[in-house]
């Protein structure tokens, strides 16, 4: 079985611009969840989602506007004990833009992995469209 999901996306706008989307916990909320992150190595912070799911996080790596990965633990929907994962999200910047790459593993079972593929594709649409407002 696959362990992770890969998703790319293209963004109109700049690594920065995009980068606030993935750093400030205002922005945050409106694609992904309420949340008290901080792009600081080491700080722990919960994602809220957006359908009442809690995701426990701690911050991995922060590379300012190209690299981001933090921990990700949730309950599984299999026997709804936690595991653990990893969210990596790169920015590339592109002609006029930006190409998103995420890479999401560590998932043990294909039930967690089909239904956090199917949030990631629902939430990448859901940036894009913030992201068409913005411009």
């Amino acid at each position: 079985m696959q362990n992770e999901i890969k998703h790319t996306w293209f963004y109109n706008q700049s690594p920065k611009v995009v980068w606030e989307y993935l750093t400030k916990p205002e922005l945050i909320e409106q694609w992904l969840g309420k949340t008290e992150f901080e792009p600081i190595v080491g700080h722990k912070f919960l994602i809220m989602g957006k359908q009442g799911s809690e995701i426990h996080c701690e911050v991995l790596e922060v590379k300012q506007f190209t690299r981001l990965s933090y921990s990700w633990q949730k309950n599984s929907l299999t026997d709804n004990k936690p595991f653990n994962s990893k969210v990596v999200w790169t920015l590339v910047p592109k002609g006029n833009g930006t190409e998103l790459h995420l890479v999401h593993d560590g998932f043990i079972t294909l039930k967690d992995i089909t239904e956090h593929n199917n949030g990631w594709t629902l939430l990448g649409t859901r940036l894009i469209e913030l992201l068409k407002i913005k411009t």
